[in-house]
C-alpha cells in the first residue's frame, strides 16, 4: 500500500491512531486533512501513552513527514503546547513538521463563540468539545476567517483581525452579554504565534503534489468518524468538516488518483461521544461494561463514550461512502469473555424492516436495531500477535464484519500497544 487513507468508519474513537502509528512504518509522509483539536489520537510505545490533537500521528516514525493540510483548523497555543511536550518527551518535532499556509487559525473569539453557542442550546446541545472548531469553518465558509499564512504578514493580519473582530466583538457584547476580546492584545498574541510557528508554515499543496510525482508513500489520517461528516453524517450532531474520503482531496489539494487503498478502521463495538441517535447505544450494565473494559473515556475531553453493539448498517453506509478496500479493526480484545455477541445488522423504522441508513435524523430516532447473534470465545485474545493464535470465534466474528463490509482484514488490534497487532495481509 503506497499511498493509502486510514478513515474511522463510525463516530469516531476508533482507534485510528494506532493503526495510522503502526503502517507509517514505511511511509514518507503522515498527511492529516481535516479538522483539528477536537480529535484525540491515542498511541502507546512501550506502555507509554501519547495522546495527539493535531499533530498527525507519524510523528514517532523516524523520517516520516507529517503534513497539517488546508483542510484544518489549528489552534496556534494547542499546537505550539504539544509540539513542546513531545519535544520533552524525546520526540524529535522539526523539519518533519509542515503546516500549510491555508489552514485556518482557531482563534480565542471562535473558542469562546462555541461555548456560548452550545449554552444557549440547552437541551438541544450538539455535545461540541468547545474548541472552536464549529465557528472557525463558519468563518471559513463566511470568508473572513484568518489562515495560518496570514499570521507572517503584519499588514495583512492587522487589516483582517481589525475587521473581523468589530464583528465578533459585537456579537459577543451585545447577543451574549459578555466581554469582547482587545484589538491590540489579540494582535500581538497572533504575531508572536507566527513568529514561533514561522519554520513549519508553508504552500503544503505544493510539497504533496511533488512528492506523490516523485512516488513518495503516503498515508491520510482521518480525524473524527464517517458518521460525523457535515454532509454525510448525523447532522446536526456531527463535526464541521469532513472525515470521508473526499475531504482528503479538498483538504489537501491531492487528485483522486493519489490515493491507492482506503482502509476503514473499525471498533469491534459502537461508540460515540456528545448527543446525538445512537441505534445500538446499550444505557444498562452491558454498556457500562464496555466503557469501563475499553476505557472508553474521550481522549480530547474526558467526557464517557456511550458504547453498543456493532453496526453494520452504519459500516456498510460507511463503506460505500469511503469505498473502503481493507478493515482494520481495533479494541477486540475488549470483547474477550462474552458468551454470544450481538451485531447489528438492520433497522426496525415505523414497522418496516430495512438495511439502509437512513438519512434524516426524524427517521433515525426512530430506528430500533435487528441483531442476528454470533458465539463469543473463552480464550483471551488481548495481546495476541499471530493470527493463528486468534480463536476460531473471533476469527469467525472479524470475517463476518469483512463479508458485510466487503473488504478485506489488513489488520486486528488485540491492545493498546504499537506490537499488540495481527496483521492479516
Amino acid at each position: 500500500m503506497k499511498r493509502v487513507a486510514v478513515i474511522g468508519s463510525q463516530w469516531g474513537d476508533e482507534g485510528k491512531g494506532k493503526v495510522v502509528d503502526f503502517l507509517a512504518d514505511d511511509k514518507d509522509i503522515v498527511a492529516r486533512y481535516s479538522g483539528g483539536p477536537n480529535a484525540g489520537h491515542t498511541i502507546v510505545i512501550n506502555d507509554k501513552q501519547f495522546i495527539l490533537h493535531l499533530i498527525p500521528s507519524g510523528i514517532f516514525r523516524e523520517g516520516t513527514v507529517c503534513v497539517m493540510g488546508n483542510g484544518m483548523a489549528v489552534d496556534p497555543e494547542s499546537l505550539l503546547a504539544e509540539i513542546e511536550g513531545l519535544k520533552k518527551e524525546g520526540v524529535y518535532v522539526g523539519d518533519n513538521l509542515l503546516i500549510s499556509e491555508s489552514a485556518h487559525v482557531i482563534m480565542p473569539y471562535n473558542k469562546l463563540l462555541d461555548s456560548l453557542n452550545e449554552k444557549i442550546k440547552g437541551q438541544k446541545q450538539i455535545g461540541t468539545t468547545r474548541k472552536g472548531i464549529g465557528p472557525t469553518y463558519a468563518d471559513k465558509a463566511s470568508r473572513v476567517g484568518l489562515r495560518m499564512g496570514d499570521l507572517l504578514r503584519e499588514d495583512v493580519l492587522r487589516e483582517k483581525l481589525e475587521f473581523i473582530l468589530k464583528i465578533k466583538n459585537l456579537l459577543i457584547r451585545e447577543f451574549f452579554g459578555e466581554e469582547g476580546f482587545d484589538f491590540d492584545e489579540l494582535f500581538e498574541k497572533a504575531l508572536l504565534w507566527g513568529e514561533r510557528l514561522k519554520p513549519y508554515i508553508t504552500n503544503t499543496t505544493s510539497y504533496m503534489k511533488k512528492a506523490v510525482k516523485e512516488g513518495k508513500s503516503v498515508l491520510y489520517e482521518g480525524a473524527q468518524g464517517t458518521m460525523l461528516d457535515i454532509d454525510h453524517g448525523t447532522y446536526p450532531y456531527v463535526t464541521s468538516s469532513n472525515p470521508t474520503i473526499g475531504g482528503i482531496m479538498t483538504g489537501l489539494g491531492v487528485p483522486p488518483s493519489a490515493v491507492d487503498d482506503v482502509v476503514a478502521v473499525v471498533k469491534a463495538y459502537t461508540t460515540r461521544v456528545g448527543g446525538g441517535a445512537f441505534p445500538t447505544e446499550d444505557r444498562g450494565e452491558f454498556g457500562e461494561m464496555l466503557r469501563e473494559k475499553g476505557g472508553e473515556y474521550g481522549a480530547t475531553t474526558g467526557r464517557p463514550r456511550r458504547c453498543g453493539w456493532l453496526d453494520l448498517v452504519v459500516l456498510k453506509y460507511a463503506s460505500w461512502l469511503n469505498g473502503f478496500s481493507k478493515i482494520a479493526i481495533t479494541k477486540l480484545d475488549v470483547l474477550d469473555g462474552f458468551e454470544k455477541i450481538k451485531v447489528c445488522v438492520a433497522y426496525e423504522i415505523d414497522g418496516e424492516r430495512t438495511d439502509e441508513f437512513p438519512l434524516h435524523y426524524t427517521q433515525l430516532l426512530k430506528a430500533k436495531p435487528v441483531y442476528v447473534e454470533l458465539p463469543g470465545w473463552k480464550k483471551p485474545v488481548k495481546g495476541i500477535r499471530k493470527r493463528e493464535e486468534l480463536p476460531k470465534e473471533a476469527l469467525e466474528y472479524v470475517n463476518y464484519i469483512a463479508e458485510n463490509m466487503e473488504a478485506e482484514i489488513l489488520l486486528v488490534s488485540t491492545g493498546a500497544n504499537r506490537d499488540h497487532t495481527v496483521m492479516f495481509c
